[in-house]
């Protein structure tokens, strides 16, 4: 593992952006971690992630410009940081786009606000982690909907690693029935193994009996 993911995940535990206990997912499993990439507030942090975004992107789509689209609320800030690290990092021009939860009947009204996507752009959707895959279906479910964009990829922060609605693993699952690619910027395996093996600022995140409760989850959930 590179040292810029080495310290994206340390980023993410010293902000709380990946928080250990007992969470109940939005697919409805108990899992004993949690990643808000919401708790990222600070100017600093939001331009590594921002950064790392861009990172995944270049590395894995290229250079040629994709509508952002983030799913309202948080894909909304990840849309802008990772725009904007595109443009100063690699020069690329990538607009953004995003939906409202709420219906509006005043001003420019609509479901989605920015760049909205012809019927043909390509969209690389910007999220922060992917469990069972039930808020991609609900955008997926949204664009075509409405009949605008082509989604081609996710890029997402963690990979949890875990089945979907199934056998097979849940960015598998996605990627077969939306015809998309899913790019990590990390895996919850690399996750929690640096941080198992790692004191940050002398505080262990993960101790042994922690370690053994997050295989166990992986024994019942993983891919």
């Amino acid at each position: 593992m590179n040292e810029a993911k080495k310290q994206f995940i340390e980023l993410l535990a010293e902000s709380g952006a990946v928080l250990f206990g007992d969470f109940t997912a939005k697919s409805g499993r108990k899992t004993p971690y949690f990643i808000n990439t919401g708790k990222l507030t600070y100017g600093d942090q939001l331009d590594m992630v921002g950064r790392m975004y861009a990172q995944t992107y270049v590395e894995n789509i290229g250079k040629e410009p994709r509508i952002l689209f983030g799913p309202a609320y948080k894909g909304i800030p990840l849309i802008a940081i990772t725009a904007a690290a595109l443009y100063s990092q690699y020069g690329i021009k990538a607009p953004v786009c995003f939906n409202r939860k709420e219906k509006k009947d005043h001003g420019e009204g609509g479901a989605l606000v920015g760049q909205i996507p012809e019927a043909n752009d390509k969209i690389v959707i910007i999220e922060d982690v992917i469990t069972a895959g039930t808020a991609v279906r609900e955008t997926m479910d949204l664009l075509k909907g409405l009949g605008r964009g082509k989604p081609e990829a996710i890029i997402i922060a963690v990979d949890r690693m875990e089945r979907g609605q199934g056998t097979k693993p849940a960015l598998q699952e996605l990627g077969e029935e939306f015809d998309l690619k899913v790019y990590p910027i990390v895996t919850i395996k690399e996750v929690v193994d640096h941080l198992h093996t790692t004191e940050i600022n002398g505080r262990k995140y993960i101790d042994d009996a922690l370690y053994e409760r997050i295989l166990d989850y992986w024994k019942q959930y993983g891919a």
